[in-house]
């Protein structure tokens, strides 16, 4: 009966080569392993062996069946690759077509020009020895509020200005400063980096305001900043990204979480098609900064008393703005596929 399975296992293997799907394999399956398979109706004459016998033809019994089933496995794998495969070909496009099927109207793909300016951005950091990290949508008032010196009753906290969950502890971030705290609190000085992402506010909506928007704030961090360290940076950062000297403006402005605290305006030119030459059309406000308010680096776990640093907050929507001479911020979150593809590749 050894022998017989032996030649059970010669005829499966013969038969597994021929099969061409997995209906087929299936059926192989149930003939060779089913309840009345081959395996099974040799084991039913079990009775009229001897103990020894019995162990002897059990133990080949159970290795034909592990061998059966594990080629079966393999075969069964296979053919579904194979199907696989075969489906892919069929909806293969063949791109060397490309330009004739552009020219049946098929439409080019593009990168969002918010994302492509947070790209664009975050390269230039990066080529000054800025980290770029992340943090969550939904945060509590601890990373939102009180770590950056806005206490209970700040205006920030005003539920016009907010967007609140139920339990009044958690909400949608109001800024990427909450990257900010999270990125002190892991970090020891001294240290440089930005936090792109969007946030969240509650508030009418005009040309240049929106209640969802992008932000990218950074930080450094170490012994004997100043304001001229972050000047130096600014500019910087604003040569680079618009190939060219800006005209800009600083005033003094009030934040929490810095100080002193400034407001950096450029000179903006509203789009005029009717007219070549774009007229100034007054200060676009774009990026608040100042030197992190003593505060703020307690809270992050840094003593204040020996490290200094300086934080900005730069509107990725605004930069997109400027450089691409769009006269409504809503535009950029309207989902309009006229407005999207001006940016196709």
């Amino acid at each position: 009966m050894i022998k017989e399975i032996d030649l059970i296992l010669e005829q499966f293997h013969s038969e597994l080569e021929q099969q061409k799907t997995l209906a087929e394999t299936a059926n192989l399956k149930a003939k060779y392993l089913g309840k009345n398979g081959l395996l099974s109706a040799l084991m039913k004459n079990l009775k009229e062996l001897s103990d020894e016998e019995k162990k002897q033809l059990g133990q080949k019994s159970n290795s034909a069946k592990s061998v059966i089933e594990k080629a079966l496995q393999q075969k069964m794998n296979q053919l579904e690759i194979d199907q696989m495969n075969q489906k892919l070909q069929a909806q293969a496009v063949d791109f060397s077509l490309r330009d004739s099927l552009f020219d049946r109207g098929l439409n080019r793909g593009g990168i969002h020009p918010v994302h492509s300016v947070q790209r664009e951005v975050e390269d230039i950091f990066l080529s000054m020895g800025f980290e770029v990290l992340d943090g969550p949508y939904i945060e509590d008032s601890f990373h939102n509020f009180e770590a950056l010196n806005i206490p209970a009753d700040h205006p920030a906290r005003d539920m016009q200005d907010t967007f609140w969950f139920a339990d009044h502890q958690h909400l949608l971030r109001t800024h990427t400063s909450t990257i900010q705290v999270r990125g002190m609190q892991s970090r020891k000085p001294p240290f440089k980096f930005i936090g792109p992402g969007k946030v969240f506010r509650c508030e009418r909506t005009d040309a240049t305001h929106e209640m969802v928007f992008h932000q990218l704030e950074g930080m450094m961090v170490a012994e004997d900043l100043s304001v001229a360290n972050l000047i130096y940076f600014m500019k910087t950062l604003l040569a680079e990204i618009f190939q060219k000297e800006m005209e800009v403006r600083l005033r003094p402005g009030y934040f929490p979480f810095v100080e002193p605290g400034f407001e950096l305006d450029i000179r903006w030119k509203k789009p005029d098609p009717k007219k070549s030459e774009q007229r100034h059309s007054g200060w676009l406000e774009l990026l608040p900064c100042g030197m992190v308010h003593p505060n703020v680096l307690q809270a992050g776990g840094i003593d204040p008393q020996k490290y200094k640093g300086f934080a900005f907050g730069l509107g990725l929507d605004r930069l997109v703005m400027v450089r691409h001479q769009i006269d409504d911020i809503r535009h950029t979150h309207s989902g309009d596929l006229r407005f999207n593809s001006q940016f196709s590749l």
